[in-house]
């Protein structure tokens, strides 16, 4: 019986996996005519006649501004380094221990000012040495010239020879001689126990103290006490290309004081306003550069020593000019164009000349009046002829640029 169970299963599976294949065959016919049979919608005359896009199936949504006329600064641009107008380190005159330090880090200071105190004893002991060499000889000064008086009375009554008077207005002059040496002397202890008193010679700003006290100093240590930087006012150093040098050199010329600002890495913050102050007398021939001083009030000390800005330089303001944002301007094969609408919103293709630019606004120099449209944002898919429907006009909205916050505003 198990022998016949056996035999009759090999049989049974067969005919099972010859109905699994007629149903997949079925359902891959079934599928093979569905796709075959599938009605396909053809593109519209529109779309294949302009790549399957629809540029001329109805008007094109765009936004438009509009031609304006206003004052318009040219200005070039550059990048800066502020430069304190005097740098001074701070050392000692003379040798000594260091006792005193009357300043703290960054402290403002003015020109004269007690900054630091060597011990002065060793030098107040050398004056009072000099002083006292000064006196002795001083007295002997007195009485070599009471002994010449008595000797030129005495050769006026012919009492002793001429080489008598002559030998003591000899040793007079010696002794004169002698005393201004140790006057010289008095002056220069005077002055090396003043200089124990360190005192800043310039007013400013201090940087960090690089001694302590209790150290031993000497004139000759390449490490100073302390740097002292003047940052009111202050400078700023930029180059410009030499063919930006005709429009500015013609100002400078004319004794134009020609406004300078320096901004921040973004350009978006005014960190303070200054003129040009100077110019170097050569070109560098290895950029090809002019370097260019501002000098700035800093009132605020927006602008520190070393501090790398952005330098815009007016170099003239054009009254009553054609403006329009840049973001209207296209760039062709025949140059700078815009789309200009008219009354039925249709768009013209006009040529365009293109002066300054401070980015976000453009100068027109022709081909433009005031009171056009012009489109804004959309003209990917304009052409001429194109009409255009119109998403807000802000026609009425100035295009002068934005002017950038102050520093602390």
């Amino acid at each position: 019986m198990a022998e016949l169970i056996e035999n009759s299963s090999p049989p049974r599976m067969a005919a099972r996996s010859r109905r699994g294949l007629l149903i997949l065959s079925l359902l891959v016919v079934a599928a093979a005519l569905g796709w075959w049979l599938w009605p396909v919608s053809a593109p519209p005359k529109d779309a294949e006649r302009d790549g399957g896009w629809g540029r001329d199936a109805g008007p094109v949504p765009v936004r438009v501004t509009s031609v304006t006329q206003g004052d318009f600064a040219i200005e070039l641009k550059a990048l800066g380094t502020v430069t304190a107008l005097n740098t001074v380190n701070v050392r000692s005159r003379v040798d000594g221990e260091l006792v005193k330090l009357l300043f703290e880090d960054g402290q403002r200071v003015k020109a004269g000012d007690l900054l630091a105190q060597i011990d002065p004893r060793a030098y107040e002991v050398a004056l009072l040495q000099a002083e006292g060499t000064l006196g002795q000889n001083q007295a002997q000064l007195r009485n070599a010239e009471i002994d010449l008086a008595r000797y030129k009375g005495l050769y006026a009554e012919d009492s002793i020879a001429k080489q008598t008077l002559d030998t003591q207005e000899a040793l007079v002059n010696q002794y004169r001689g002698t005393v201004k040496s140790n006057q010289a002397a008095v002056a220069e202890a005077r002055l090396n126990l003043e200089f124990t008193r360190i005192r800043a010679p310039i007013a400013g700003r201090l940087g960090l103290r690089q001694v302590d006290v209790g150290n031993l100093i000497s004139a000759g240590d390449t490490t100073p006490l302390v740097v002292i930087t003047q940052v009111q006012p202050i400078s700023v150093t930029f180059t410009l290309a030499e063919n930006e040098l005709a429009a500015v050199l013609a100002r400078v010329r004319a004794n134009a004081q020609l406004p300078v600002q320096a901004r921040d890495r973004s350009e978006k913050l005014v960190l303070a306003d200054g003129v040009l102050q100077s110019l170097d007398n050569q070109i560098d021939i290895a950029t090809g550069t002019l370097k260019f001083k501002a000098r700035f009030a800093n009132a605020d000390e927006s602008l520190f020593p070393n501090q790398f800005v952005n330098v815009r330089l007016r170099v003239d303001t054009r009254q009553n000019a054609t403006l329009i944002p840049s973001a209207a301007l296209q760039f062709g094969s025949r140059g700078a164009f815009v789309f200009v609408l008219d009354a039925d919103n249709k768009v013209s293709v006009r040529p365009v000349g293109v002066g300054a630019s401070d980015g976000a606004t453009t100068l027109i120099t022709e081909g433009l009046s005031l009171g056009e449209r012009l489109v804004l944002e959309g003209t990917d898919k304009l052409k001429e002829g194109s009409v255009v429907h119109i998403i807000s006009d802000p026609a009425t909205a100035p295009v002068a640029a934005q002017v950038p916050p102050r520093a602390g505003a």
